[in-house]
């Protein structure tokens, strides 16, 4: 079996595995010593590092973002350095990770083999003669909403409607002038959405 294979467990990467990963490379070769050293980089993975967390920031893939803390003398974190993700720390979750990389035609061994569960659907395949942009745009807001750190303190209709604003332009919802189509995100979050019920999100305080 191939090391890679092995990876197929988790649910969740960190930002750094999940970037060796997009460019094929196994984590556990390089994950310890990558962000020490300027030579010894896969090739791909500076681009696939700064695309995840560029994503992950935007709520685009779920998962949760970590920053660094700075501190004062001894004693717990006294506050957050602006703008840095901690690479590690930060979590990916795997589902939406593929998802993305689905909506942005992107296809590498790891994430894309069709010889594995992995392989993009054939309702999700943009050569496929049947492809709906609008059934591919449901199931990607589905799955990019997954995680529940996308639908903390809003609701699932409103997560799904924002991932589908944000993705609109390549899921044909937006007009030929590149505007909104406000009625067709709302019909495909109706359609994507699990809670039709509404109700009150919860907090992060629970």
């Amino acid at each position: 079996m191939d090391g890679l294979d092995y990876w197929r467990l988790c649910d969740h990467l960190s930002i750094v595995q999940a970037a060796l990963l997009v460019c094929d490379f196994d984590p556990a070769d390089y994950q310890d010593s990558i962000e020490e050293s300027d030579t010894n980089k896969p090739a791909g993975y500076e681009a696939a590092k700064a695309a995840i967390s560029n994503a992950l920031s935007k709520r685009l893939i779920g998962g949760e973002l970590i920053p660094h803390y700075y501190y004062e003398d001894e004693g717990p974190p006294a506050g957050e350095v602006e703008n840095s993700i901690d690479l590690t720390a930060s979590s990916v979750e795997v589902g939406s990770l593929r998802s993305w990389l689905a909506g942005q035609n992107f296809r590498c061994r790891f994430f894309s083999s069709s010889s594995t569960a992995t392989a993009t659907p054939d309702y999700l395949d943009t050569d496929h003669p049947r492809y709906a942009p609008k059934l591919a745009a449901a199931v990607n807001a589905w799955l990019a909403c997954a995680d529940e750190s996308t639908t903390r303190n809003m609701s699932p209709k409103k997560a799904l409607e924002k991932w589908l604003r944000d993705n609109a332009s390549k899921f044909a919802l937006c007009d030929k002038q590149g505007n909104l189509n406000k009625s067709a995100i709302e019909q495909t979050a109706m359609v994507a959405n699990w809670k039709p019920g509404g109700g009150a999100p919860k907090t992060s305080g629970g």
